[in-house]
């Protein structure tokens, strides 16, 4: 009886310093996060034409509207279409009439986890609108434009006008210094605006022209066509720059409290355990050995007394 009641406190001693040691394991092996990406996906979009147009009839009865558009595209989409067709009541007795031909019209827009994109492109292109079915509205040689929205950079956009653009049978200069110009009577008057690009921290977005037009050709039972048409439109929004996120225990400080003892240098037999694979964690583990092979030999000791005679 008296061997077993010394026995048992030195055997819970051994297991309790065991599971000390074990349970300081996981503290001292805690550390570093990870990141990801936590944000929305981006957008693109991309239109070769859109109209927003406004045909009054002759006889004042009826406004019909002509909002029209061609390769408009979301991402990740693309178009290639070179015409678009439209029909209205009472325009040209009521059979379709051409609203833009163009020998290339295409419209792309993409997005990735890091970057939105759109494009387009028109090349050679002839604009109608109800009423002057043999004079074109625009002609233009080639028109292209681009947005690029990336994650965690500014985003850019751009426009550019290629080769000659005539209004109304007139060829005239677009620039960016101001709006164009264009009146002839007895047809109507065009403002053509080059669009700068506009940005933000995350979008983009530009047009590559802008035709404010006010026709009143008196033909094909059209008396008034008032509105705007867009050529070569793009718009972007960057996705979420990725975002950092910590995880595990903080980390302990290291800096020694005030009127605190400063920690010895490491020893040449230390600097070599150091470089031979051991770790910071390396003196608890051998500390707690030893508190260990104490206990147990103290237990063994102890035991041995109680049974002599």
């Amino acid at each position: 009886m008296n061997t077993h009641y010394f026995r048992m406190p030195a055997r819970r001693f051994t297991a309790t310093a065991a599971a000390t040691v074990l349970a300081a394991g996981p503290v001292v092996l805690a550390g570093a996060g990870s990141a990801h990406a936590t944000g929305a996906q981006g957008r693109a979009s991309a239109v070769v034409l859109r109209t927003g147009l406004d045909v009054s009839l002759v006889n004042k009865t009826l406004n019909v509207p002509l909002a029209v558009s061609l390769n408009e595209v979301q991402a990740p989409r693309s178009a290639e279409r070179t015409a678009l067709t439209a029909r209205l009541d009472g325009v040209a007795g009521g059979r379709p009439f051409s609203v833009l031909r163009a020998d290339a019209a295409t419209a792309k827009a993409t997005v990735s986890p890091t970057t939105a994109e759109a494009s387009t492109n028109l090349a050679h292109a002839r604009v109608h609108v109800p009423g002057l079915p043999l004079l074109s509205l625009v002609e233009i040689s080639q028109v292209t434009s681009t947005a690029t929205c990336e994650a965690g950079r500014k985003p850019v956009a751009s426009t550019n006008v290629l080769g000659a653009v005539t209004v109304l049978g007139r060829k005239v200069t677009v620039t960016a210094g101001g709006p164009t110009e264009v009146k002839v009577p007895g047809v109507g008057e065009v403002r053509i605006d080059f669009s700068e690009a506009q940005t933000s921290s995350r979008t983009a977005a530009a047009s590559a022209l802008v035709l404010k037009v006010s026709i009143n050709p008196l033909k094909l039972n059209v008396a008034e066509v008032e509105g705007t048409l867009t050529l070569a439109g793009v718009s972007c929004e960057a996705p979420a720059a990725p975002v950092r996120e910590s995880g595990g225990a903080a980390p302990v400080s290291e800096v020694t409290p005030q009127g605190a003892a400063q920690a010895p240098a490491p020893s040449k037999a230390e600097a070599g355990l150091a470089e031979t694979g051991g770790s910071s964690a390396t003196p608890y583990a051998v500390g707690a050995g030893v508190v260990l092979l104490a206990a147990g030999a103290g237990a063994i000791a102890l035991g041995r007394r109680r049974t002599r005679p």
